[in-house]
Order: structure tokens, then C-alpha cells, then sequence
């Protein structure tokens, strides 16, 4: 399903998600000159920081949402960032062949149920010796947050816009997720899951991460009802998961982070 994504509202939004692709660029350890394939980018911030590592390389920019990547191309124009490009695609179908050096990936691909194409795209998409590096929702992520959401839908008043509703992220474990790498011809080094916990400085902040990233809930309802469920959401999470004496509000999350390589 095509989410309406609101770029700007993500942006302001959007810390632990930069957080969690700082740490994970680390892991990169680029070397200058790469070409960098970002899926999944969002509002290009992302994308940007990735560019100025590789100076003699280039990075392109993918999401499937055109108003995200239309945000991305204004924010970060060509003229001031030469070897960065942003393109919309579909992690799904990836339109490269053999063009990258290292496929890269942070807080995107739970939003895909299937991810045999996906993993089929990076193959192609990465010349031969390219790297990959993917971070993800991973099993058990956000798992208080998700029962908070359970128990609102239930009640009378939200049930009936919610009574067809899949559970809509990709959340996996490393032994699936390394065997759907390996069946797409990609060898694992790493596969792991990631505990972290996310701290949210005031309620409006977890109020608004809560608005720009759980996207599947609030589609289901009209806009002019989705601050009140947000409101519900999280009045239940906090009965369970109070803030502490300075305001903060603490979120557990898990991360499925998979390194490789394509031989």
C-alpha cells in the first residue's frame, strides 16, 4: 500500500531514525570513492550525509514515494551535492544493474511484507564484490507501542474502521532473513537483532513520531478523527510505560541488521 507520506512532518520527527543511520554509517567504514545506493531515503538527509563521505563516489537516493523523494531533490539540490541523486523506485523493483558498490538501507524495509524481490534487486543492483548493509524493524520492534495500538482498535469506536487489518510491517528474525539473502545469491557475514531503546524528550515528541511513522493505522481513518486515536494510542502506552521525572517517554525497539556481500 502507497502511504501519504508528509516530508516535512518527518523531518521534524524523524531523530531516532537519523540516530539509528548514523550509527550504521559507521559501520561502512567508506573508503571515498564507492557508488552508494540509499533505498529507502526518505527526506534525504540520509542520502546526504552518505554523499559527503564518498567525494569521489556517488550516492542515489531511492523511495517509493514521489512527494519524499520530490522533498529530498529540493532540500538537497544537485548544485550543491554533485554526486548525490535522488530517484523514485520501488524497493521491490529495483531498476539497476550492476551500478553500485554497496547497497544501504536503514529503517525502510519493514514496510515491505516480501522481501525475496527486494534482495533479487540488491543482487543486480550491486557489481560484483559490492557490499550490502540493511537495518530494519526486526522481530519483537516497538512490540509495547503495537499492544497499546491493539487494545485502542478494539474498542467500539475505532473497531469498525479497522476490522480487515493485517499486521502491516516486515518484522523478521536473522534465520529467515539469511535464507531469503542467500536464495538471492547474497552470502551473510552478519545477521543480528538489535535491542535499542528510543527516548522521546515530551509526549508531543512521541505523539509526533507516533503521526508521521505509523502511517497503516491513521490511512484507516479520516483525518479529522486521527488526533484522537493518536491521543488514545498513547494514553495507553503511558498508563503501562510512564514518563520520567523529567517528561521523557522511553520506547524499547529491535533492529535486524544484516551485513553481506555479493561474490
Amino acid at each position: 500500500m502507497a502511504y501519504q507520506w508528509n516530508p516535512e512532518d518527518y523531518k521534524q520527527h524523524s531523530s531516532s531514525q537519523l540516530g539509528f543511520a548514523g550509527e550504521l554509517i559507521e559501520k561502512l567504514q567508506l573508503r571515498g570513492a564507492e557508488r552508494v545506493l540509499d533505498i529507502g531515503c526518505g527526506d534525504g538527509k540520509i542520502s546526504a550525509a552518505l554523499a559527503a563521505l564518498v567525494p569521489d563516489g556517488s550516492v542515489v537516493g531511492i523511495d517509493s514515494s514521489a512527494p519524499m523523494i520530490e522533498y529530498a531533490a529540493a532540500s538537497f539540490p544537485r548544485r550543491d551535492y554533485p554526486n548525490l541523486a535522488f530517484v523514485v523506485a520501488d524497493a521491490s523493483s529495483l531498476p539497476f544493474k550492476q551500478e553500485f558498490d554497496v547497497a544501504f538501507s536503514t529503517a525502510a524495509l519493514h514496510w515491505v511484507k516480501d522481501h525475496a524481490p527486494v534482495l533479487a534487486g540488491i543482487y543486480a543492483a550491486l557489481k560484483p564484490g559490492g557490499r550490502l548493509l540493511l537495518q530494519m524493524g526486526g522481530a519483537g520492534n516497538a512490540a509495547d507501542i503495537i499492544q497499546a495500538a491493539d487494545q485502542i482498535i478494539e474498542r467500539p469506536e475505532w473497531h469498525d474502521y479497522f476490522g480487515d487489518f493485517p499486521f502491516p510491517y516486515g518484522f523478521y528474525g536473522p534465520d529467515e532473513y539469511e535464507g531469503w539473502t542467500e536464495n538471492a545469491g547474497l552470502t551473510v557475514d552478519r545477521a543480528a537483532l538489535i535491542p535499542k531503546v528510543v527516548t522521546h524528550a515530551t509526549r508531543a515528541e512521541l505523539e509526533g513520531w507516533f503521526r508521521t511513522t505509523w502511517l497503516p493505522y491513521l490511512d484507516r481513518l479520516p483525518d479529522a478523527i486521527q488526533p484522537t486515536f493518536i491521543n488514545e494510542v498513547i494514553d495507553a502506552y503511558v498508563t503501562d510505560h510512564p514518563a520520567d521525572d523529567a517528561g521523557a517517554i522511553r520506547v524499547n525497539m529491535v533492529r535486524l541488521e544484516i551485513a553481506g556481500h555479493k561474490t
